[in-house]
């Protein structure tokens, strides 16, 4: 059974802290690694919930490999973003605090693909991203591209 749905089998929909782990990826171009999410149908950064016995590279490079197909290898630490504002309510009732932690990588191996969690899988220019993001995400690129010291603790 997965760690999540053991959790939530103890405590139903009741708020839990979660941690999230991603990455901001960039290619030989400078462009930004982008999913098209199957849940949203938003655009997004890679990654996910952190499972039991794992760190958050871990989950960071496992989340990655799952969804868009790269393998992760040098990564540094672009912030980590928590507290009220983050909280969420999923569609089926689930409440969570999540703490999100994501890394920037520059170095990878493997090609794109798409999977369960991703309808498409797109490299992107910083002044050529799609409408459509996924907001949470936004409001960390725009971290990025305004310039703020890193790692960002939001």
């Amino acid at each position: 059974m997965d760690y999540i749905k053991h959790l939530r089998s103890m405590v139903g929909h009741e708020k839990v802290i979660m941690v999230v782990a991603g990455a901001m990826v960039f290619d030989d171009e400078n462009r930004l690694l982008l999913q098209l999410r199957t849940d949203s149908k938003s655009w997004g950064l890679p990654g996910g919930f952190m499972d039991l016995n794992e760190s958050v590279q871990e989950t960071t490079r496992r989340e990655v490999f799952e969804e868009a197909g790269l393998v992760l290898k040098g990564m540094s630490l672009f912030g980590i973003y928590s507290g009220p504002d983050k909280e969420k309510t999923f569609g089926n009732g689930d409440q969570v605090s999540p703490v999100q932690i994501l890394f920037r990588c520059h170095d990878f191996e493997g090609k794109l693909r798409g999977s369960d969690e991703s309808l498409e899988t797109a490299f992107f220019s910083l002044a050529d991203l799609p409408e459509n993001l996924f907001s949470e995400h936004r409001l960390m690129i725009n971290d990025l591209v305004s310039g703020k010291e890193q790692p960002i603790i939001g």
